[in-house]
C-alpha cells in the first residue's frame, strides 16, 4: 500500500462528509499536492449539521466531568494545534483561550463540590493539566467583571478556549476551493460506489458522514440537543461559563459583537424536530439565572442538533477495507478532539499505525471488511 506523504506520488483521496472532520482532512491532504475530491449530502454552509450547530468549546477539563480521560487526552492535544490550524487561514476565525468559568447557585452547592473533587481527581490523574482553582466573590469579580457580585463562588480552568464555528466552517470551505478541491453539494453518496485502489478508482476513501454512515455502521445513534443563539448587548462575559446545576448543566459561549451560544440539552432521541418549548424556557431562564442582562437579549436562533455517537460515547478510527478508513462517534467532542483525530487519520495514511493514538488511548477498529 503506497503511502500518503508530500514526497509520495500525489494521489487521489476521495472524502466522504463535509462537516468538520471532512473540512479538516481535506485540506491538510490538498496542502500535500493529493488530489483531493469531496462529496457532501448537504449544501456548503453546513446547514443541518451538528458542527454548524455546537458551541465549539475547548475544555478538556471541564469536559472530563462527562467523559473518559482518553478524550481528555485528546482535547488538551488539540488546544495548541487549533492555533496552529486557525493561523494557516485566510479568513479570520474567533478563537480564545482564556479558560472556562464554572458558578453555581446557593442551593446547588453540594453538586459543586462534588465537581471540584472530579476536577481534582482528574487533573491528579493528568498534571499536565491546569487544575481548577477555587474563586471567592472578589476574585470572579475580578476574573469576571460582568459576574461581580451575582455569585459567591465559583471555579476558574486556565488555558481552555473556545472558537466560532461557523466561520471555521466558512473559512474552511474558502481554503478548500481556493486549493483546487473537487466540492460536490447536495452530493449524498455511499462507499460501495468505489473501489479505491484499483484503475479508475480513488487511491484512499475516507468516510467523515457522521450519522450518514448509519447504513455502512449501525451503532451509530444521534443524541440530541439543543441550543439557543442570542444577541445580549447588556452582557459582556469574556469567556465560557457553565452554571452547575442536578438536571441541566447549562454552558454559555460568548462569540464576537454579543453573540452567545447556550446550551444543556442531552436527548437519546434520533428526534430532529424543533427544540421543546419546555427545553427553550429551561435554557433561557437559566441563562437569565447567570445575568439578568439575558432578559433583554433577542433570540437569533433555536436549533435542534444529532450529535453522531456510538454505544460507548466515545470517537472512532476503523480500518474498512485496505484503502478504507472511517471516521466517527465524535459525539458533543467535536471541536475539542478534531484536531488530535487529524492527525492520527494523517499517520495512518503515511505509515498504516499512528504512535499518536496509542499516546493518546484511542483504539484504531478493525472492520468487518478488514477482520475477514
Amino acid at each position: 500500500m503506497e503511502p500518503v506523504n508530500a514526497s509520495a506520488t500525489p494521489q487521489h483521496m476521495l472524502i466522504l462528509g463535509a462537516g468538520l472532520m471532512g473540512r479538516l482532512l481535506a485540506l491538510a491532504l490538498a496542502r500535500q499536492g493529493h488530489r483531493v475530491e469531496v462529496h457532501e449530502a448537504g449544501p456548503a454552509d453546513a446547514s443541518g449539521a451538528a458542527a454548524r450547530a455546537a458551541a465549539a468549546m475547548l475544555a478538556p477539563l471541564a469536559e472530563s466531568a462527562v467523559t473518559e480521560l482518553n478524550v481528555v487526552r485528546m482535547g488538551q492535544y488539540s488546544l495548541p494545534r487549533w492555533a496552529q490550524l486557525i493561523g494557516s487561514l485566510a479568513q479570520p476565525v474567533f478563537f480564545q483561550h482564556q479558560g472556562t468559568l464554572i458558578v453555581w447557585h446557593r442551593q446547588d452547592a453540594p453538586e459543586a463540590e462534588r465537581l471540584h473533587q472530579h476536577l481534582a481527581r482528574t487533573a491528579r490523574l493528568m498534571p499536565e493539566l491546569p487544575a481548577a482553582q477555587p474563586l471567592d466573590a472578589a476574585r470572579l469579580g475580578h476574573i469576571e467583571p460582568a459576574l461581580a457580585g451575582r455569585f459567591n463562588q465559583g471555579l476558574f480552568l486556565p488555558g481552555e478556549g473556545q472558537l466560532d464555528n461557523r466561520q471555521l466552517l466558512e473559512a474552511l470551505r474558502h481554503e478548500l476551493e481556493r486549493a483546487g478541491v473537487e466540492l460536490h453539494w447536495h452530493s449524498a453518496r455511499s462507499p460501495e460506489a468505489w473501489q479505491p485502489g484499483r484503475p479508475g478508482q480513488p487511491d484512499w476513501l475516507l468516510d467523515c458522514r457522521g450519522l450518514g454512515a448509519q447504513p455502512d455502521w449501525r451503532q451509530v445513534r444521534g443524541v440530541r440537543g439543543e441550543v439557543v443563539r442570542l444577541h445580549a448587548p447588556e452582557v459582556s462575559l469574556k469567556r465560557p461559563t457553565r452554571l452547575v446545576h442536578p438536571r441541566y448543566p447549562l454552558y454559555i459561549a460568548p462569540k464576537e459583537n454579543h453573540v452567545f451560544v447556550i446550551g444543556a440539552t442531552e436527548i437519546e432521541s434520533e428526534d430532529r424536530s424543533p427544540a421543546s418549548v419546555r427545553s427553550a424556557l429551561e435554557l433561557l431562564s437559566a441563562a437569565y439565572s447567570v445575568h439578568s442582562g439575558f432578559a433583554e437579549a433577542r433570540l437569533l436562533e433555536i436549533s435542534t442538533q444529532l450529535r453522531p455517537t456510538l454505544p460507548d460515547n466515545l470517537p472512532a478510527v476503523r480500518w474498512q477495507g485496505e484503502r478504507r478508513l472511517q471516521v466517527n462517534g465524535l459525539y458533543r467532542h467535536g471541536f475539542l478532539i478534531a484536531p488530535a483525530l487529524l492527525d492520527v487519520v494523517l499517520e495512518l495514511l503515511e505509515a498504516s499505525d499512528s504512535p499518536l493514538a496509542r499516546r493518546l488511548g484511542l483504539n484504531i477498529e478493525q472492520g468487518a471488511a478488514m477482520a475477514a
